[in-house]
């Protein structure tokens, strides 16, 4: 009973979660770029939510404002990987310990920014889960379908062939810097969104907030598209799959805490959950995929009987 009073918080978190795992599939499967800089902007997506919306700017506003610091973040970090030569992954790390300092400063110095939902119209909380998985339901469907649409344009189209063969791009003439900076920019503006969402979820905006958010959102990745490769293997199917996999995530997080888990284990449980699914397929590779032995060539000696 406790479990099944859990589950709509958990499925509401779960999606909140699987909206920010989105953000991560188009930096680490489109972009094919591992970026860090997600443990940073969906704090930084929280920190202006909540700052804007405690001084009274109206939600939707204040959600913007978070989308958008998010894609200066991505934009930070795209300009050091390309502009700057740095590796993707540590320009990611350099922007995430950049955006500890400035969430700092956005939350002036404090380590929290609370919100009351008594006293400010939110689009969710968790006090009302219900309703906030409806609301979660209607942003995905919108960010999943502006997606579909942007990434089929010849701009999106472009991106993606970026992330696949970034030499042969660069011969047809397209501009794989400036495509991984728009990539990036796009993820982490999700990301923060994201982080915008679930600072209202919780009526509050930690400085740690984002700490092992990477971990997350490739464990909804891979649970995601284990499931949704098998049904019909394209585009809004795998974004469907990711959000999925976040919730069931948080699911599986949940049960685990009811179960009597320490929260000291909480991150060693998403790394764990990681590894397995990363494994996987290298596992299934090499010690249960049959292969036909070829027989070795035997050289005959030439001209009939060797004894002859």
């Amino acid at each position: 009973m406790a479990f099944l009073n859990a589950l709509p918080g958990a499925i509401a978190e779960g999606l909140i979660w699987g909206l920010m795992a989105i953000g991560v599939y188009i930096s680490y499967k489109i972009l094919d770029i591992a970026d860090l800089t997600v443990d940073g902007s969906i704090c930084t997506g929280a920190c202006v939510c909540a700052v804007l919306i405690g001084a009274g700017c109206p939600v939707i506003p204040a959600v913007i404002a978070a989308f958008l610091a998010g894609v200066i973040t991505g934009i930070v970090t795209g300009l050091f990987h390309t502009a700057l030569g740095i590796p993707a992954i540590l320009a990611g790390i350099l922007t995430q310990l950049i955006l500890y300092s400035v969430n700092l400063t956005i939350l002036g110095s404090k380590s929290l920014a609370t919100i009351d939902p008594r006293t400010n119209h939110l689009l969710l909380n968790m006090s009302d889960n219900p309703m906030a998985i409806v609301v979660m339901v209607v942003i995905i469907a919108a960010v999943i379908v502006g997606l579909w649409l942007f990434f089929y344009t010849e701009i999106g189209l472009t991106l993606k062939s970026t992330g696949d063969n970034p030499d042969m791009s660069r011969a047809q003439g397209v501009n794989v810097k400036l495509n991984k900076v728009v990539g990036l920019a796009i993820s982490n503006g999700i990301v923060a969104l994201a982080g915008a969402l679930l600072a209202q979820y919780k009526g509050s905006a930690n400085i740690n907030d984002g700490r092992g958010a990477i971990v997350i959102g490739l464990a909804a990745i891979f649970i995601g598209l284990s499931v949704s490769l098998k049904i019909k293997p394209n585009f809004v199917v795998s974004l469907i799959g990711v959000v999925g996999g976040g919730v069931i995530y948080y699911i599986v997080y949940n049960f685990v805490i009811l179960l009597g888990l320490k929260t000291d284990f909480l991150k060693m449980l998403s790394a764990v959950i990681v590894a397995i699914f990363l494994a996987v397929p290298y596992l299934k590779t090499a010690y249960f995929t049959s292969q036909k032995e070829v027989p070795p060539m035997i050289d005959e000696p030439m001209g009939g009987d060797a004894d002859a």
